[in-house]
């Protein structure tokens, strides 16, 4: 495992729609491997492969109870109940906002051996399932804030 280095605001990759992956090898375990290493060091609670440079649909979790892995993640239903919330980003050192997210969110996606599931997350695991997806299709946390403080006038 190797600590990657983490892009930061003003880096194009972070506003590009990234790929499906279509192939699980070694090079995938070792990605997924490097970001939950990267993201713990950085004492961070998600990272999206987007925020170490690959424009893949690849998001490491860990909200305290352990690494979730996540490859080509969708999110098949949010629950109307909503959670406003500080958030933050890695890539976005020392900044933060309020962002409105759902409380319940249900994703499916594809696990390291190539095994769909689904699961689903409420909280802060939901604001996190949200956030990193939100990273796959090239917005960040606070292209949703400006949306939600356009949207509340």
């Amino acid at each position: 495992m190797a600590k990657r280095n983490i892009v930061k605001l003003g880096d194009d990759v972070l506003k590009k729609k990234c790929r499906p992956v279509t192939m699980i090898d070694s090079k995938i375990h070792e990605l997924l491997d490097d970001m939950a290493e990267t993201m713990h060091e950085a004492e961070g609670v998600g990272l999206a492969a987007p925020q170490v440079g690959l424009l893949k649909r690849i998001v490491v979790i860990d909200v305290g109870e352990g690494v979730i892995e996540l490859i080509n993640p969708e999110i098949v239903s949010v629950s109307e109940e909503t959670q406003t919330g500080n958030e933050g980003c890695l890539s976005i050192p020392g900044r933060f906002c309020e962002v409105t997210r759902p409380k319940k969110v249900k994703v499916r996606a594809i696990d390291r051996h190539g095994k769909a599931f689904t699961m689903e997350g409420e909280d802060l695991l939901a604001r996190a399932f949200c956030h990193e997806i939100d990273h796959l299709n090239g917005k960040l946390f606070i292209d949703i804030y400006k949306e939600q403080q356009k949207n509340a006038k």
